[in-house]
């Protein structure tokens, strides 16, 4: 009987793959780690809090990470291929991120994305090459991606569904892996809490992976900004709970419960308004005079409420939370009191409890 052999093996190909993986993994070997920063706090607390600001990427935000991971992820599948468009359905930073990657390797890139994405957003994507394909409901970005894909030959990166898998949570460098290397000289090394927001879901899983491959003591809260479904899904543990809106906030939140959110691997969820969100970015300027995206103050509003917590068990440690991008690409949002106002945004009680809390140690009821 004949051996049926089949050989697929392209010359051609291989050296380009090898080249583009060459120059995916060199942009990671030539960037510097992001800064772990201090948020001020009184000293006879004894509580210390930190924000790991990643927007110090070369693409300024967390989904640096995540594109590069994703683009190591798809080329080594045999998913990307030379000349063929990468295609992303996404509110923006991740578009950014990968649509420098993208340019890296030299394949075309198209964002699927809400029309109401900050122009700002747009225009970096641009910047690097890439092309924004707007779409007036955010619900309708994962069909648009895929058809753009099926059009074009191309691949649908679909961070929604490998973001989880495809970042090393062992380690390998990892988000989760510096902020533990350094904190290795702080007071309270292990911290008590990690905040983490989810866009995606695959940061949040790879903290707390990461944290129970090490078994470190650590507990993991999402904070989840309103018009999205992760906290509602969590809750009730309904998987097919879904939102009839998108999220202000961007970069996070979603309407329907994504892949890539592990919801058994964290330990807490809190549902934060939006103007909670704006009024932290704000107290984090007055604090330490950087601008952040509003992401960050969901994250922030969370920790600052755990903080409140440790304070009034008279508990001492250390928190961590993310500083996911920079605030001037919000400046005619987050920053605006027109378009806070415009949005039905009353963010002063929120400003005030956080000034309470700074002021006094007691988060107000």
């Amino acid at each position: 009987m004949a051996t049926l052999d089949v050989d697929h093996s392209d010359a051609e190909y291989r050296h380009w793959l090898k080249e583009a993986v060459r120059k995916v993994q060199a942009d990671s070997n030539r960037s510097a780690d992001t800064h772990l920063l201090r948020f001020p706090l009184p000293e006879k607390w004894g509580i210390d809090l930190y924000l790991k600001d990643e927007s110090t990427h070369p693409t300024g935000s967390l989904k640096h990470r995540l594109a590069r991971s994703l683009f190591l992820y798809g080329l080594c599948n045999g998913w990307i291929r030379r000349d063929r468009p990468v295609i992303e359905a996404s509110s923006g930073s991740t578009a950014v991120s990968e649509a420098y990657f993208a340019k890296l390797i030299g394949v075309p890139f198209i964002a699927v994305m809400p029309r109401t994405t900050s122009p700002e957003k747009c225009r970096l994507i641009e910047f690097h090459g890439g092309q924004c394909h707007f779409v007036d409901d955010p619900r309708t970005m994962y069909a648009e991606s895929a058809a753009l894909a099926a059009e074009t030959g191309g691949h649908y990166m679909d961070q929604f569904t490998y973001a989880e898998r495809a970042t090393d949570w062992r380690g390998n460098n990892n988000i989760a892996e510096s902020i533990y290397r350094q904190l290795e000289l702080e007071r309270y090394p292990e911290p008590a809490w990690i905040v983490a927001t989810a866009g995606t879901g695959g940061t949040s899983a790879t903290i707390a992976r990461y944290v129970h491959y090490m078994q470190h003591n650590t507990r993991i809260c999402v904070a989840d900004p309103e018009n999205s479904c992760f906290f509602e899904g969590w809750t009730t543990g309904d998987t097919d709970v879904t939102t009839d809106c998108g999220s202000r906030i961007e970069g996070i939140g979603r309407p329907r419960m994504e892949p890539s959110f592990v919801p058994g691997a964290i330990d807490r969820m809190m549902k934060v308004p939006d103007a909670a969100s704006v009024a932290a970015v704000r107290a984090l300027e007055a604090a330490i005079g950087r601008k952040a995206g509003g992401s960050t103050g969901t994250g922030l509003w969370s920790a600052l409420k755990i903080v409140a917590e440790m304070v009034a068990a008279g508990r001492t440690g250390s928190v961590v939370t993310l500083l996911c991008d920079p605030g001037d690409r919000y400046l005619d949002k987050y920053y605006s009191d027109e378009w806070v106002a415009g949005q039905g945004l009353d963010v002063e009680p929120y400003a005030a409890a956080i000034s309470s809390l700074l002021a006094t140690g007691v988060w107000p009821d």
